[in-house]
């Protein structure tokens, strides 16, 4: 048996019926338990996101905006998943795999919010001044210490999963993005990337929000009005392409053109994996740079950090997925970032695979950065903050390995990293779900707003 048949069967064991089970029932518990904040709460939400408490006058301590923070997980969040994913998701199970993309999004809220909430609640100071947080802190510090071992079984994996995941992945897609679109030499990329990358991380964790606080927004918005112009060229399809997405989610999809077809579990099963790759809820990644928020007040940081799954699927996903299948070429055969090309593509000729191939390299880009964070983090966890800046160097190292190498296997292990990071996280996110519930209720109950009004100080 090869290596990638051995990937594939590890793969289809950790994404079995426990892990999804797991996954979606800890979101939904924690959802029911928050009393559905996590979505009564959006619009809210996303006014805090903008306002100057978010932006630039938050209270409390910490290294960088709430705002920031949120683009920094968001870059690390939305990547080749949202492009790339979704179209593979639909490849292999069918439209409906978006409708269950949509259900770990919608329950996936909640998980983030705990993720985030839990994050600032029990981050702390390193002796250089950054403000440590994530699954393996709180585990450390609200689990206490007959459960570090889980804590520590995070942060490697988690180290460990940010090279496949948040760095080959990614360079190996902005290479064939490149080459293909533009005909730039594999070569060229790894050494313009390698220094590109460098460049940023060297400068830590307010580089890396800088240049994501700049870029993430443009981005979206190109990839955001591009998918809008497609849908509104093919509005007569929409009504139909939607009926399809919720008909398929609970009946399968017949073998079609050139789909192979697909069964409901074959689905659930893709749309649930391409959805956690996507927006990462119940990895408890994006905590790690939410912890480094400048903050007083926990709860109004969890509900900035549950908008990146918002953002994330409800958004950039629902574009891809809805353009593949309004445009009919999920029928085509196709799959990953050409799939997506070739929808809108065909609505935007001429500047349809442009719009893609720019959009997928610059997020891919983002993601590298935030990943390298994530990473950073974690091995200061396991070794003191005398680990970081070799692991920058050791980062940049393995950028041009992604750039130049072919690695067909590389989704399979992504798959893989996700589900030994997400274990140990829900676990925690289980245990502790008592302590988000009171914090929540303490700070929201009686229907208290997440904007403190001016009169008031912030926090209060």
């Amino acid at each position: 048996m090869g290596l990638e048949s051995v990937l594939t069967a590890a793969s289809d064991f950790l994404w079995g019926p426990v892990t999804m089970i797991l996954i979606l029932g800890t979101g939904l518990y924690l959802s029911i338990g928050l009393r559905g904040i996590s979505i009564r709460r959006i619009p809210e939400a996303l006014r805090l996101m903008v306002s100057p408490a978010a932006r630039g006058e938050a209270k409390g301590e910490g290294e960088i905006s709430p705002f920031a923070a949120l683009m920094t997980a968001l870059s690390a969040t939305v990547g080749v998943g949202n492009i790339a994913g979704v179209a593979t998701a639909i490849h292999l199970g069918g439209p409906g795999a978006l409708f269950w993309m949509w259900m770990t999004a919608l329950v996936g809220m909640g998980t983030k919010y705990a993720e985030t909430m839990l994050a600032v609640h029990y981050r702390e100071v390193s002796p250089r001044g950054h403000y440590l947080g994530g699954p393996m802190y709180y585990i450390k510090h609200g689990l206490g210490p007959k459960w570090a071992w889980l804590g520590t079984l995070f942060a490697i994996f988690a180290a460990t999963a940010a090279f496949g995941v948040g760095n080959i992945v990614q360079t190996n897609s902005i290479a064939d993005a490149l080459g293909a679109e533009f005909g730039v030499p594999f070569w060229t990329t790894a050494v313009a990337l390698t220094v590109l990358v460098f460049a940023v991380i060297i400068g830590g964790v307010k580089r890396i929000a800088t240049i994501s606080s700049t870029l993430i927004p443009l981005m979206i918005l190109l990839y955001f009005v591009g998918g809008i112009f497609l849908l509104v060229i093919n509005a007569t399809e929409v009504p139909a392409a939607i009926e399809l997405i919720f008909t398929s989610a609970f009946s399968g999809t017949a073998a079609t053109g050139g789909f192979a077809g697909a069964a409901v579990a074959a689905a659930i099963r893709f749309g649930v994996a391409r959805g956690i790759f996507s927006n990462e809820a119940g990895l408890g990644t994006a905590a790690i740079a939410q912890a480094a928020a400048r903050s007083d007040d926990p709860v109004r940081n969890g509900a900035i950090g549950m908008l990146g799954t918002f953002i994330d699927s409800l958004v950039v996903n629902s574009m891809t997925g809805i353009a593949i299948i309004t445009t009919g070429v999920w029928m085509s055969g196709e799959t990953g970032a050409p799939l997506t090309a070739m929808a809108y593509n065909d609505a935007l000729p001429g500047i349809g695979g442009a719009i893609v191939s720019i959009s997928l390299i610059f997020f891919a880009f983002t993601t590298i950065l935030g990943w390298s964070f994530y990473g950073e983090r974690c091995a200061a966890y396991l070794f003191g903050d005398r680990a970081i800046v070799p692991y920058r160097y050791l980062w940049t190292l393995v950028v041009p390995v992604g750039a130049l190498a072919k690695l067909e296997i590389v989704w399979i292990f992504a798959d893989i990293m996700n589900a030994l990071m997400a274990v140990p996280n829900l676990l925690a996110l289980l245990l502790l779900s008592p302590v988000v519930f009171k914090i929540t209720r303490d700070r929201l109950g009686g229907g208290k707003p997440l904007i403190t009004p001016k009169s008031a100080p912030p926090g209060d």
